[in-house]
């Protein structure tokens, strides 16, 4: 009994939650964001200069790698994938079948 009143819980949950239907999205995370942390980190990290020109190729390519490899999720959604570890592996099997799919 106890199970079919958390998956109740959990359908209420997510039908109420902000993230309904957008369960999973990419991290929006630019240059600038990476920039105002560092500089909130290190005081006079922004001082202008040849190192400066790195230092926004470094932030560029961080920021890129981030959005890559990132990913916001609904606590409802992260929750159900931990508790099903067959759920996630059947998602991540789909993922990687996806291209041959389309063929």
């Amino acid at each position: 009994m106890g199970d079919i009143l958390d998956e109740a819980q959990a359908v209420v949950q997510c039908k109420a939650c902000p993230w309904y239907k957008n369960c999973v999205l990419p991290m929006r995370l630019t240059e600038d964001d990476l920039k105002r942390q560092l500089e909130s980190s290190l005081p006079g990290a922004a001082t202008p200069g040849p190192a400066q020109y790195g230092m926004q190729q470094l932030l560029s390519s961080l920021a890129a790698a981030a959005e890559n490899s990132l990913l916001e999720g609904c606590p409802i959604f992260i929750n159900r994938l931990r508790s099903h570890p067959k759920l996630a592996e059947h998602i991540k099997k789909l993922m990687q079948e996806w291209p041959r799919e389309r063929q």
